[in-house]
């Protein structure tokens, strides 16, 4: 069952549950380092399965460079990774993750 936990503060601690289209579980957490209410958070990342592989989020919002009030880009950084198949997966998934928001934020799709 997924499953989400947020504390949303500096101190504060996150804990995902995932499903996977095949049914295996990913459970992920870390504690949030910087809140920049709507630019930028900043967090620690680790897997319940390998916890001493934890590494660091970086998710900044800037409006658009048009200066269309609707818009903004999202930079996201991961660093640092254990190794290339662990970096491999996490584009991977984060990838995906930011193709289903655009969707869902367009209206085309369900998370």
């Amino acid at each position: 069952m997924p499953r989400v936990d947020i504390d949303l503060r500096v101190g504060g601690r996150f804990r995902v549950t995932m499903l996977a289209d095949d049914g295996e579980t990913h459970d992920v957490s870390g504690t949030y380092l910087e809140v920049v209410p709507n630019r930028k958070l900043v967090f620690s990342w680790a897997w319940r399965s390998t916890p001493e592989r934890e590494s660091r989020v970086t998710v900044q919002i800037e409006p658009d460079g048009d200066g269309n009030s609707d818009g903004c880009e999202l930079m996201l950084m991961h660093e640092p990774f254990f190794d290339r198949p662990a970096r491999n997966a996490h584009e991977q998934g984060w990838s995906g993750a930011l193709v289903k928001l655009d969707r869902w934020l367009h209206g085309s799709a369900a998370p």
